[in-house]
């Protein structure tokens, strides 16, 4: 695939090459471009484009990449190497062990926000229970739906100001076998919000503004700046949160909240003026400071 090659490609694919090849040389052309895990990435475009799974690439490293694929192949090999993420050139997103259809309205799952699910899923004592779940900024509905997925009696709402975000949240949990239990409207937040939930969840905005243009290319010019935008302070999003969760947040309740880097503190206080009681902090794997857990009056009947 050099600069040569890939000018003919782009008119008409070239000669059947081996998966082999094909993923040698795409590796070396993703090294060279500064992408981090090339091979990795490689093998999961080279996959999807020859239809196979991704160990299949490797196992079968003569089977030959002709035509329509190969030329899908080399596509998918240009944009990455213009650092584009993988997720966004395949469509998709792995979250909870679930496959999540992504859109330019909703932001990439990351995997550090499955700490919120977890922590959410560790407060239920008896996952039978037909709990009522809110979904506050749910984009592409992934933080909803894996909780759903858990709960078998669980019904959830995801609520997004972009419409086309909660139309893609719909088809998500339609593909899912989720759709008869989740509901997803296009709306700003809980302005508009009667009744009480058991869990509530929430990766808002959070990035200050001035810092947006200093984010890795891969976000910045990928993820809807909507989603990344927490304005002056990074802290919007957790005004608005802590305006609407005491109200919406029924006693004996949990809602989980993630953050920033270094927002501990800050979106904690937010939060607990507005009338929450004080967060325990939740870490992620690596230890990081990702969320706020906030537990409603005991007063009501236990999770």
């Amino acid at each position: 695939m050099t600069s040569a090659g890939t000018a003919v490609s782009r008119a008409e694919p070239g000669p059947a090459i081996s998966l082999g090849a094909a993923l040698a040389t795409a590796t070396a052309e993703l090294a060279a471009a500064g992408v981090e895990g090339a091979r990795r990435d490689a093998r999961l475009l080279l996959a999807d484009a020859a239809g196979l799974e991704p160990a299949a690439v490797v196992a079968w490293p003569e089977r030959p990449l002709a035509g329509p694929a190969r030329a899908t192949f080399e596509s998918h090999v240009r944009r990455r190497a213009a650092h584009e993420p993988v997720s966004r050139i395949l469509g998709r997103r792995e979250f909870w062990s679930l496959s999540f259809a992504l859109s330019p309205a909703t932001l990439d799952p990351r995997p550090d926000s499955e700490t919120l699910v977890e922590a959410l899923l560790a407060e239920v004592g008896d996952r039978q229970r037909p709990l009522r779940l809110l979904d506050l900024g749910t984009g592409s509905g992934c933080l909803l739906l894996a909780l759903l997925s858990e709960l078998p009696a669980a019904w959830g709402l995801g609520i997004d100001r972009a419409p086309a975000a909660a139309a893609a949240a719909r088809r998500n949990a339609a593909a899912l076998g989720l759709g008869d239990r989740a509901a997803f409207l296009a709306g700003d937040w809980a302005a508009a919000l009667d009744g009480r939930f058991d869990l509530i969840v929430s990766n808002p905005p959070y990035i200050a503004r001035d810092e947006l243009a200093g984010l890795d290319p891969e976000v910045a010019r990928h993820d809807p700046p909507a989603a990344l935008d927490g304005g002056p302070d990074g802290l919007d999003a957790y005004r608005a949160l802590a305006a609407a969760l005491p109200r919406l947040l029924r006693p004996g309740g949990v809602a989980a909240l993630e953050i920033g880097s270094g927002q501990a503190a800050s979106a904690g206080a937010v939060l607990t003026a507005g009338g929450l009681p004080a967060p325990r902090l939740l870490s992620d794997l690596a230890g990081r400071p990702r969320g706020l857990l906030f537990h409603a009056s005991s007063a009501g009947t236990p999770l």
